[in-house]
């Protein structure tokens, strides 16, 4: 796993906004099949360059590669159908929804969308909708949601939610997913389950992720490589181990913590 090959290159990225540089500079790069941590205090760019990469924002300049293909300034549905998917600080479930119609309506190109399929081609549309159905099932099962399946999404508690966003990024099947922040406001428990499905997937599935997170203790626990920004800048890359004993990162992001 170690000596893959990068999955996604950031090439000189600048992201400004209003004259202010919100990412300047950045290069990095991200290999298949691992579990990068990303890292840095507010305001390193983190965010921007998680928006950057899935097509929100679109860079000022430089260069975004996902295997191997450019697809820095192409719109978010454009990138999601390319294998990247993202979760965000906030999870921005469908409250309004189960938690099972939350997965159901993620899957793309769904024959049912189209108006007139549903009478012209009924059996098509059932027939996809049994087997988004079965998958659903499958996916809260893997996430332990499953018991919650026909409870309202905006009922779950801050971890479940979080458990639910990625159970969404797996009705996809997505060749990488970032992650922003999944640690933020879920309790040992679920955190255990959420670590536990991460690294399962990545070694199982070979599903690329790529974590912002706060936490160093489950950035330590969790991730192969540790790549740091400081002021929208790339600054240092290394295991967790070799991050901690960073001198131009303990001075700069962990305030001599683990000195």
């Amino acid at each position: 796993m170690e000596d893959s090959a990068p999955i996604l290159e950031v090439e000189s990225v600048v992201k400004s906004f209003d004259g202010v540089r919100a990412v300047s500079r950045c290069s990095l790069s991200v290999r298949g099949r691992t579990i990068t941590g990303l890292i840095g205090p507010n305001g390193a760019g983190k965010t921007t360059l998680f928006n950057l990469i899935t097509g929100f924002l679109k860079p000022t300049s430089g260069h975004i590669l996902f295997q191997d293909e450019r697809i820095d300034g192409l719109p978010p549905h454009r990138i999601f159908h390319r294998g990247i998917v993202r979760t965000f600080q906030i999870p921005r479930e469908l409250k309004t929804m189960t938690v099972l119609e939350n997965l159901m309506l993620v899957p793309p190109n769904q024959v049912g969308e189209q108006i007139w399929n549903p009478l012209l081609f009924g059996f098509r549309v059932s027939r996809q909708e049994r087997l988004i159905y079965e998958k659903a099932l499958e996916v809260l099962e893997f996430v332990d949601l499953v018991h919650l399946r026909d409870e309202y999404a905006a009922n779950l508690s801050g971890g479940q939610k979080k458990l639910l966003e990625l159970a969404r990024t797996l009705m996809t099947d997505p060749a990488m997913i970032l992650l922003d922040e999944p640690g933020a406001g879920v309790n040992r428990v679920l955190m255990r389950k959420l670590v536990d499905n991460i690294e399962t997937l990545c070694r199982e599935l070979g599903i690329t992720f790529f974590v912002i997170e706060h936490d160093m203790d489950l950035i330590t626990r969790l991730c192969n490589t540790v790549i740091v920004m400081s002021q929208g800048e790339f600054l240092a890359e290394g295991s967790p181990e070799e991050i901690k004993q960073d001198e131009r990162v303990l001075d700069a992001y962990l305030g001599g913590q683990y000195r």
